[in-house]
């Protein structure tokens, strides 16, 4: 299993992401408000303005402070990585 720094220390396991998206849009808002109802909400942005949304396949979502961009070369760097080795 690898992890993926998404900023400030904190960590997920790469493999089990399914999206990154950008908070902006409605529906992103939407699904973030029915996670925090839920209890599925991690907030990992510290207090910094939320630039990242990440979609588990647990049904989790995370809140990040890093841009999208960073994060998504960071995760194709882990998939590439597991590639190389599987």
């Amino acid at each position: 299993m690898k992890l993926m720094n998404i900023g400030f220390g904190s960590m997920i396991a790469a493999s089990r992401l399914l999206a990154i998206v950008t908070p902006d849009s409605a529906p992103i808002k939407r699904l973030v408000q029915e996670a925090r109802d839920r209890g599925m909400l991690i907030d990992a942005s510290y207090g910094h303005k939320t630039k990242t949304v990440l979609l588990m396949d647990t049904d989790h979502v995370i809140l990040s402070a890093v841009a999208p961009e960073t994060l998504s070369a960071r995760w194709t760097e882990k998939q590439e990585e597991e590639g190389e080795k599987g």
